[in-house]
């Protein structure tokens, strides 16, 4: 195996946990503003997950398809937190910053790594950008969320 495929087949993992988590937020509110911001984000999972497939092909090793324990646990809990809120925004909404953070933390890891070919890190930082950015926009979204009384 080389060296970078456990890396990459790392970041394809977690951008197909935030797949489900965005798909599971979608279900779970009636907000359109958080509809069209999930799809977007959903998106820029898939993209990012075509990017890293594409290379590990490339390396002659098979890109991972399932989700990582925690990614299911997460969506587990935002199912459970979702019945026990009500759906409300803003614990939809803390949910999803809690993934994001999980994703964060992830492509923090892979830029981490001393195994990684150098000539992934252009690519692996901007897409830790691009997410980076839609954490915020999360975080920023549950900052101005009601608050409960």
């Amino acid at each position: 195996m080389h060296k970078s495929t456990e890396v990459l087949n790392s970041l394809i993992t977690i951008n197909n946990d935030r797949i489900k988590g965005y798909e599971t937020a979608l279900d779970e509110t009636k907000d359109a503003d958080l509809k069209s911001l999930f799809t977007q984000f959903i998106q820029t999972s898939k993209n990012a997950k075509r990017e890293l497939e594409v290379e590990v092909v490339q390396l002659g090793e098979k890109p991972d398809d399932g989700t990582r324990l925690d990614g299911k646990i997460y969506r587990v809990w935002m199912d459970f937190k979702a019945a026990v809120t009500g759906k409300d925004r803003e614990g939809i909404l803390n949910s999803c910053e809690y993934g994001e953070d999980v994703a964060l933390n992830t492509y923090k890891d892979a830029l981490e790594e001393d195994h990684v070919d150098p000539m992934y890190i252009p690519m692996i930082e901007s897409q830790r950008d691009r997410i980076k950015m839609e954490h915020d926009r999360v975080k920023s979204l549950r900052d101005m969320a009601p608050i409960k009384s």
